[in-house]
């Protein structure tokens, strides 16, 4: 996976005061727009179907986005297959569509759900890590740092099988790294973001997100240096041009952020993300 498609950090890794680039078309090389917002407060990992039955007792899932009537059809028809049938091979297939589907429609634990059905019943390196993706895709999005932490849990325990298959899996670790964040051991994820820099000192997404810890622990002078060090590597990074300006407004130094948000702006033509640019710019007059 491209280290631009996975830049990735909750509203809860921020400290309070800090507006993250509003989310508009996804024109921003998917990530740059992101804010955490579709996940509306769900309760825990679900696998709920968009029309509220949900498997195994668990409790329906506030849908990520507006589900068309067709597809609620399908996922719905899917489901009653899935749970009627009781041939094995068959049954992992259809977890397989369902998972497909809801990753569709943007509920990316129920995704996680199935697609953890199928890792359980046929493990390996990538079958544990579509189910953990799903999962951090409903992690990245929590709105509360409550919710963070419930699909936080979930996404660990994804990345750790996938790490055992094959401990040098970087995107893994570094979600992983991650997910540690919401919960209660930071340290560690500080530990899995380090190792991801030593194999690879210029991993976009590890920077990143060191960045925004730094930004989260209000260590806004490192916060700096960690954006910078995104912003030579890759120039054209958006969020790492937009985070550059934050950090260097909280420590006071206005051109150099005005020169950063104007870059960031000049990366994106996505509504929300320019307006987001433009509110920090207003800050800085």
């Amino acid at each position: 996976m491209a280290a631009a498609l996975a830049l990735v950090a909750g509203l809860f890794l921020l400290p309070k005061g800090i507006v993250k680039p509003k989310e508009g078309k996804k024109e921003l090389s998917q990530e740059a727009a992101r804010t955490a917002n579709r996940d509306n407060g769900a309760a825990a990992p679900s696998t709920s179907s968009v029309d509220g039955a949900a498997p195994n007792g668990a409790t329906p899932e506030q849908p990520h986005m507006t589900v068309a009537p067709e597809q609620r059809r399908e996922i719905g028809t899917l489901l009653a297959k899935y749970m009627a049938e009781r041939d094995p091979n068959a049954k992992l297939r259809l977890a397989t569509d369902l998972a497909v589907k809801y990753k569709a429609v943007e509920k990316f634990d129920s995704a996680g759900y199935y697609y953890e059905q199928v890792a359980q019943a046929r493990p390996g390196e990538q079958a544990w890590q579509r189910a953990a993706d799903a999962y951090y895709e409903a992690f990245s999005f929590a709105t509360t740092e409550e919710r963070a932490k419930q699909l936080g849990v979930k996404t660990r325990e994804m990345y750790e099988r996938v790490l055992k298959n094959n401990p040098e899996n970087l995107d893994a670790k570094t979600n992983l790294g991650m997910a540690y964040m919401a919960g209660d051991n930071p340290v560690q994820g500080v530990t899995l973001l380090r190792e991801v820099l030593a194999a690879d000192p210029k991993n976009e997404k590890a920077i990143y997100n060191l960045g925004i810890l730094s930004l989260r622990s209000n260590q806004n002078d490192k916060a700096v240096e960690r954006f910078r060090e995104l912003t030579v590597v890759n120039p054209d990074n958006a969020n790492g041009q937009f985070y550059l300006g934050v950090s260097l407004a909280l420590t006071g130094a206005k051109e150099d952020a005005r020169k950063a948000f104007t870059k960031a702006k000049s990366l994106s033509t996505d509504a929300g993300f320019t307006a987001s640019v433009d509110e920090q710019l207003q800050k800085l007059n």
